[in-house]
């Protein structure tokens, strides 16, 4: 089987996203009708892809304040330019799936440049709970 060519924009990492290797290119792909759950595909074609959140659904209270590195590298210049999306780790079974919301992924909609940040000065999880139980 092999994947169906793609149309979704190409968002182009400033730097490889943790863990992913040297991919830097991907396709965000809208898994809902309602703007949710996005799927990251390499646009290389390498099989990675990893499943994204728009946080505010679920964690209506998350406002992460970006760092002023990170605000450079993807030359944001106003703050709505930025849309932040969180790496959901869906694991055995979706009903305990997780999102990481210490290391955001922050994407600039006027460049479509992107980035993973780390957030410093935090005690946001790394797996906090997706659903609630």
């Amino acid at each position: 089987m092999t994947d169906a060519p793609v149309t979704a924009p190409i968002i182009e990492f400033v730097t490889p996203i943790m863990g992913f290797g040297e991919q830097t290119s991907f396709h965000l792909v809208p898994l809902d009708d309602d703007g949710t759950l996005w799927s990251l595909r390499d646009a290389t074609r390498s099989g990675v892809r990893l499943v994204v959140v728009s946080p505010l659904k679920f964690f209506p209270g998350y406002a992460p304040e970006i760092d002023d590195e990170t605000v450079a590298a993807l030359d944001l210049r106003e703050a709505n330019e930025a849309a932040v999306l969180n790496v959901v780790n869906i694991g055995d079974d979706p009903a305990t799936a997780t999102v990481n919301l210490l290391a955001p992924i922050v994407i600039n909609h006027r460049t479509m440049r992107a980035a993973q940040t780390v957030l410093a000065g935090t005690d946001l999880p790394l797996r906090a709970p997706l659903l609630v139980r």
